[in-house]
């Protein structure tokens, strides 16, 4: 049944690969996923290569996570991963080349994403389709970057610039 669901391309990319069916914490296992790869996008092609890499990511998720959510009937299936993957890189577009940082990022994010504070709940709760199931994600992603960036303003430099 997997293979088949796979079959359409939406669900392929909606679900990164089929990462989003795993039935345990696809979230998770689908932003985990986005470490390495971000990790290693910005050191082949810097934050430039990592920025035009979320906006593909960002474009493609909008029509593979609003096509998979309406054949699935719901609002934001939890098999629909490519919208954590976008979030978790705008973490990572933010961050030193660092694996603590990464692994704080990794965790600050997914924490932003569960519990979806304002004005993430605010566009989970109120913007459709796939415009709303990646721009969650996205949002909760900038929040995350930018309390990393004081944790690493903090850790680094002793305080904020």
């Amino acid at each position: 049944m997997t293979s088949n669901r796979l079959a359409d391309p939406a669900v392929l990319v909606a679900t990164v690969g089929g990462i989003g069916l795993i039935p345990i914490a696809p979230g998770t296992w689908g932003s985990l996923a986005a470490v390495p790869v971000g990790w290693l996008i910005m050191d082949s092609l810097g934050v430039a290569g990592l920025l035009a890499t979320i906006a593909v990511i960002f474009a493609l998720g909008l029509w593979a996570s609003g096509r998979h959510a309406a054949h699935a009937g719901e609002h934001d299936p939890s098999s629909c991963v490519i919208d954590e993957v976008a979030g978790q890189l705008i973490v990572i577009a933010a961050l030193p080349p660092d694996p603590w940082f990464l692994a704080g990022g990794f965790v600050m994010f997914r924490l932003f994403d569960i519990i979806k504070p304002w004005p993430a709940s605010l566009v989970d709760r109120r913007v459709p389709g796939g415009l709303g199931i990646m721009l969650d994600d996205v949002v909760a992603g900038l929040q995350a970057a930018a309390v990393m960036m004081v944790i690493v303003a903090i850790l680094e430099h002793g305080g904020l610039p």
